[in-house]
């Protein structure tokens, strides 16, 4: 969308231009506000809509099915890939001009995965069983290079296989486990089917899990300490420097109306459990799958394969709550803390959250598609959560998933402070900037 300071931006870049070129012929040519030094954005901020002041640059329009990626010092982006482009699965993009548009191009890592992560000199990269890092040459994973293996031996599974990352400031490295099922059932997704109860599925999923992020060919069931528990999926992963902790935010469960209709009406299912933003300690349980969060009913409720009515509480009392709640079945998948100088003072050490977007709230409409941000302080929320980008599917009503042009996958900030965000359907990556204060000395 257009903004009075994105033509602002060009009318300075016109001036400055016309007195500079006076007295230098050979000047090179800028794409960027002598002001700010900022890439200019692109007229329609590449399709998303963003706050006022806000702008967004289209660093690549498709470079596979993207899920997380990493910005190093230097700018250049790693790209985890859920699907192979040319037998590779991690792409690298470089921009050497300044435009904020990517001009090199490699490619490396023969598996598919989602997690990707800078950590002390490596590139840590997960598949859907190990984590593998690869050590940096020059701040780059150098052509060629073969990885080392971190941890080995996570399950194969079907569903929820998606091995997210995360590291704390003491050497730790915290892996999403998630659940392979969606609420432990007897017989999976069947009318009645009654809950496994204990869960076999707590052992060693469903949960996060706290390895030695310096340590070689660790095993998940023999070197992993189980960190928490009782977590569906939380491909959304991140630890809070400035709280000193590990948050996630978790898929919940699905199909109520489908599986119990005795209790809950199609509304009903569109409309719960909450998607739970959770601050994690370890030994922590947040249920799953005995319970989940009726965010109606503000509280943990006891599911129905354990005998739950869609009111009842059992067991699940004195279960740890989430520190926040979103809407049903939006899919959160990724989470940063924004620490970066560039944006407002009010998004500093607030939360950016990916929705990836939902598939199963029929026969309503879905929902989701956005980025969204939480303030923070102390460590906790400390006021509502605003809609931050949105647009992405490119469509007025999404009925199915494949309705949607793009759907919001991974962030990650620049060193600039720049919000990067990553696309699945097609890999279009943008860059978010904010040129408000830049611009503030001229007025």
């Amino acid at each position: 969308m257009y903004s009075k300071h994105i033509f602002k931006i060009a009318y300075i870049l016109l001036i400055s231009s016309f007195f500079y070129s006076c007295d230098k012929q050979n000047a090179d040519s800028e794409t960027t506000s002598n002001v700010s030094n900022l890439p200019v954005a692109d007229n329609d901020n590449g399709g998303i809509e963003l706050p006022s002041g806000f702008g967004a640059v289209t660093v690549a329009k498709a470079v596979g099915k993207a899920r997380h990626l990493t910005v190093d010092e230097k700018g250049s982006i790693y790209i985890k890939l859920r699907k192979l482009e040319n037998e590779n699965g991690v792409i690298v993009l470089s921009d050497t001009t300044g435009d904020g548009k990517y001009d090199v191009k490699s490619a490396f890592g023969d598996y598919v995965g989602t997690g990707v992560h800078l950590y002390n000199g490596y590139l840590y990269v997960s598949s859907d069983t190990s984590v593998y890092r690869y050590k940096l040459e020059n701040g780059l994973v150098p052509s060629g290079a073969v990885p080392e293996t971190v941890v080995s031996g996570f399950p194969t599974q079907r569903s929820h296989e998606a091995k997210s990352l995360a590291f704390d400031n003491a050497g730790h490295m915290y892996v999403n486990v998630g659940a392979p099922s969606n609420a432990c059932m007897e017989t999976g997704r069947t009318p009645g089917s009654p809950g496994l109860d204990p869960c076999p599925q707590l052992e060693f999923q469903a949960g996060i899990w706290q390895f030695d992020a310096n340590k070689l060919n660790q095993v998940h069931q023999v070197d992993g300490h189980r960190y928490a528990t009782g977590i569906r999926n939380s491909v959304a992963l991140e630890w809070n420097i400035s709280a000193n902790s590990l948050y996630a935010v978790q898929h919940g469960r699905d199909q109520l109306s489908n599986l119990f209709s005795e209790f809950y009406d199609d509304e009903q299912s569109a409309e719960l459990p909450s998607e739970e933003f959770l601050k994690i300690s370890d030994g922590d349980d947040f249920g799953w799958p005995y319970c989940y969060y009726d965010h109606f009913q503000d509280k943990k409720i006891l599911a129905p394969e354990y005998g739950g009515d869609g009111k009842k509480t059992g067991r699940c009392e004195n279960v740890v709550p989430p520190i926040l709640t979103f809407p049903a079945h939006w899919a959160p998948n990724d989470l940063l803390f924004y620490t970066g100088d560039l944006f407002p003072e009010k998004y500093k050490n607030g939360a950016f959250i990916a929705f990836h977007g939902s598939w199963n709230r029929g026969p309503y409409a879905q929902q989701g598609y956005s980025v969204v941000f939480v303030p923070f302080k102390d460590g906790m929320p400390s006021g509502e959560w605003e809609r931050f980008a949105t647009g992405f599917a490119g469509v007025d009503s999404v009925m199915s998933t494949s309705d949607a042009k793009h759907r919001p996958m991974g962030l990650t900030q620049g060193p600039d402070g720049s919000l990067y965000i990553s696309d699945s359907v097609e890999g279009k990556i943008w860059r978010v900037l904010y040129y408000d204060e830049k611009l503030a000395s001229l007025d």
